[in-house]
């Protein structure tokens, strides 16, 4: 690799990092499709959401083809929980508010929430959704207004629409604008990111 070709994808790097965006997540909780994980990743990249949590517990984490999903799950980071009860410690440590995804009467559409402030959405699996368990532990449910017949997005459709919908507040609110990192945990990611 040139030098000039060396510079560009450095520089590269560095913006990137700058629109990462350290307090918003995704959780997946027993997704088993490989496809839909595989595009979450991607949407998380795209949406600058540096991190992904895992929760599967009846599931296993699905073998993903290194094709479509290495790009992405090489720029988005993943953390494992065992248990509800570590998950909500981690994200509430974090000053996350946690929401689940969810159809319930208790659900409010995703544009009454402010995603601008530190949040964790949890999405579920593609036959049962969030686990009651997890519901019961959010802070508040969410869901996406629909006008059609059908009453449910894919999975990773709405992980695309609910990033979305935190992107579009949080660029009004001029978050992408400067980094959410420290000095010191930006040099740390982009020299780590400089070596992948």
């Amino acid at each position: 690799m040139n030098k000039e070709r060396t510079s560009a994808r450095l520089q590269k790097l560095a913006n990137v990092l700058e629109k990462r965006q350290k307090d918003l997540t995704l959780v997946l909780a027993n997704i088993h499709d490989p496809h839909n994980v595989s595009a979450i990743y991607r949407s998380c990249d795209a949406f600058g959401v540096p991190r992904v949590h895992l929760y599967y517990t009846h599931t296993a984490f699905p073998a993903l083809a290194a094709k479509s999903s290495a790009s992405a799950r090489k720029w988005v980071e993943t953390a494992r929980h065992k248990s509800a009860e570590s998950l909500m410690e981690a994200m509430r440590a974090e000053g996350k508010t946690i929401y689940a995804t969810s159809c319930s009467p208790k659900a409010r559409p995703l544009q009454d929430y402010d995603l601008s402030k530190p949040s964790a959405i949890i999405l579920g699996n593609e036959h049962s959704g969030v686990d009651n368990e997890l519901t019961a532990l959010a802070d508040a449910e969410l869901y996406i207004p629909m006008y059609g017949m059908i009453q449910s997005f894919n999975v990773s459709v709405a992980a695309a629409l609910i990033l979305y919908e935190a992107s579009r507040q949080r660029k009004s609110a001029g978050l992408y604008d400067a980094p959410t990192y420290t000095p010191e945990e930006f040099d740390a990611l982009f020299e780590a990111w400089s070596k992948k």
